[in-house]
């Protein structure tokens, strides 16, 4: 939804989530320069949705990019560390295998 009080701002319902996800995604948007300020609020425990504000430094930049870059952001860091995990997994298997290769002669 579009501030009528606030240029270049917005407030985003993120249905069925809570403040790992609003954690995450602040201090992501955070990172991006083109954002004056990003913040969240859940507005009751029995309530599951966030309420997320996001306010841009200009209006070549809509609220709604920056959000959006910011979920791709972290959707790809996550892709990355799945990726080192299972590499670290089977280098670890490897080495427990060449282990006990050596240890049976």
């Amino acid at each position: 939804t579009a501030d009528t009080k606030v240029s270049n701002a917005g407030t985003f319902r993120l249905n069925k989530e809570d403040h790992t996800v609003g954690n995450l995604l602040r201090m992501q948007l955070l990172r991006d320069p083109s954002v004056r300020f990003a913040g969240y609020y859940h507005p009751h425990p029995l309530v599951h949705h966030l309420n997320m504000k996001i306010q841009t430094n200009n209006s070549t930049v809509a609220p709604v990019e920056v959000l959006s870059s910011a979920i791709e952001d972290l959707s790809n860091e996550t892709d990355h560390l799945i990726t080192q995990f299972q590499e670290a997994i089977k280098e670890y298997k490897q080495q427990e295998n060449e282990g006990e290769l050596g240890a049976q002669f």
